[in-house]
């Protein structure tokens, strides 16, 4: 028997960085169960280099990774969503559009990198941290028995993940 594959758009106001890893991230270690995209209500319009270098380096492949606006994925023609996840709590506080699919939506906060000053090394440690974050998020996330749980439960269980 197959196993169901689950769409998954990743949200915050820039694209830059955290949504970015989001998606980069779940479209490595979700293999084919998982299928992520990203978006931002206000995108910057590139992803952050020290992301994109941080991802290169961690060997993600990052052809095709850009930074697009939210309306891409809120039209009948985009892929139909089942999951929501908010890194930013700016964009967790906006009015989002109305997603096709009726998806399940989950906050996750993340601190956002490209706000960090300091050194380049104190720069860079603030997208390791933030990777990493999602990371650890997203394995939790991939782990769970998606299929078998009900609504309300599978609800809690990303709200749980969300606050770890």
């Amino acid at each position: 028997m197959t196993e169901p594959s689950y769409t998954v758009l990743f949200l915050c106001t820039g694209n830059s960085a955290r949504s970015i890893f989001g998606e980069a991230i779940l479209n490595r270690e979700g293999g084919s169960r998982f299928r992520a995209f990203s978006a931002g209500s206000q995108p910057s319009g590139r992803v952050h280099p020290y992301a994109v270098d941080l991802l290169r380096r961690l060997n993600h492949p990052v052809e095709g990774l850009r930074s697009k606006n939210w309306n891409e994925f809120a039209s009948t023609s985009s892929p139909s969503l089942d999951f929501v996840f908010t890194v930013c709590d700016d964009a967790a506080r906006e009015v989002c559009p109305i997603w096709p699919g009726q998806p399940m939506s989950a906050h996750w906060s993340v601190p956002d990198p490209v706000t960090v000053e300091g050194t380049e090394a104190e720069r860079r440690l603030a997208y390791a941290e933030a990777y990493r974050m999602l990371k650890n998020r997203i394995a939790a996330f991939t782990s769970l028995p998606v299929a078998s749980l009900d609504r309300l439960s599978l609800k809690n269980k990303l709200d749980e993940i969300g606050k770890s």
